[in-house]
């Protein structure tokens, strides 16, 4: 059995935004589903966590809501990506992605390497 872990506040943004960016327009419930489905549900994403960030990240403008109806017919507020969003979901991937190379490094490296 796998367990779960929780996301890095940080993190979520990110995550957040790639969601957006892939699948359109989201509620909330359907962003964290998509989160956890996509890390093999490894992650766990709560109401807790989720909403803090989406509140943050609307009023920085990345990310712009309205309300509708969901599948099974309740309201819901959908969020959507803004094209301030898709420049920081571009720069925050490019900075990951070095990061991670760096990291990487470090994980490869051996003894020697650090003579």
């Amino acid at each position: 059995m796998k367990d779960k872990t929780d996301v890095l506040q940080g993190t979520l943004a990110l995550m957040v935004l790639k969601t957006l960016d892939v699948l359109g327009p989201l509620h909330g419930y359907g962003i964290a589903r998509r989160i956890e489905q996509i890390s093999g549900d490894l992650l766990t994403v709560n109401q807790g966590t989720l909403y803090p960030v989406l509140l943050k990240l609307e009023q920085e403008g990345s990310i712009a809501s309205e309300w509708g109806a969901s599948e099974n017919n309740r309201k819901a507020r959908f969020y959507r990506l803004t094209r301030g969003g898709r420049r920081q979901l571009l720069a925050e991937a490019q900075g990951w992605e070095q990061t991670a190379a760096i990291i990487a490094r470090f994980f490869a490296a051996k003894a020697e390497d650090f003579k």
